[in-house]
């Protein structure tokens, strides 16, 4: 039998404080958390993007080509990057419109067996009308403190209040 409770609010379930376009701050950090590539990662990497280069999957091509092991590809260290993986979405709430425009660098391999820290940190906020624009810079490094992804994106995000 279940029981009412009617001090309870779903709307008020929420991971984290909420904040409005007016109170982030240039600086603010969204650590994503860490994760060691596997072969699943490379499998699920491989099936939705239908990139079928060996050098993402055949061990003896990129020993060949004097890789170590498999070699992911670049937009395999961008989705790390992923706004949803950390708390900003959380912290933005139902003013999140969505993700608008983003740019990147590869700067190093991200390779089976790596361990990757995404981070994103706001660099510039735009006011407009009704809307503002979040920039973020997004940041891969691997297990060795190697920067192996620089880039940015922007997010839209609707002005409360």
């Amino acid at each position: 039998m279940s029981h009412i409770d009617d001090s309870f609010d779903p709307a008020a379930h929420v991971t984290c404080a909420r904040k409005s376009f007016d109170e982030l701050r240039v600086g603010d950090r969204f650590v994503i958390p860490s994760r060691t590539i596997g072969d699943a990662n490379f499998s699920a990497f491989q099936a939705a993007s239908m990139d079928n280069h060996p050098i993402h999957y055949d061990m003896e091509y990129c020993r060949a080509q004097g890789h170590p092991t498999l070699l992911g590809h670049g937009y395999q260290a961008l989705i790390l990057c992923a706004p949803g993986a950390s708390a900003l979405p959380h912290v933005l709430g139902d003013a999140l419109i969505g993700f608008v425009e983003q740019s990147s660098k590869f700067l190093g391999p991200l390779y089976l067996g790596d361990t990757a820290y995404p981070a994103l940190e706001i660099t510039d906020l735009t006011r407009q009308r009704t809307n503002g624009v979040v920039t973020l810079r997004n940041t891969v490094h691997n297990q060795r403190r190697e920067l192996i992804l620089d880039g940015w994106q922007k997010l839209l995000v609707r002005l409360l209040g």
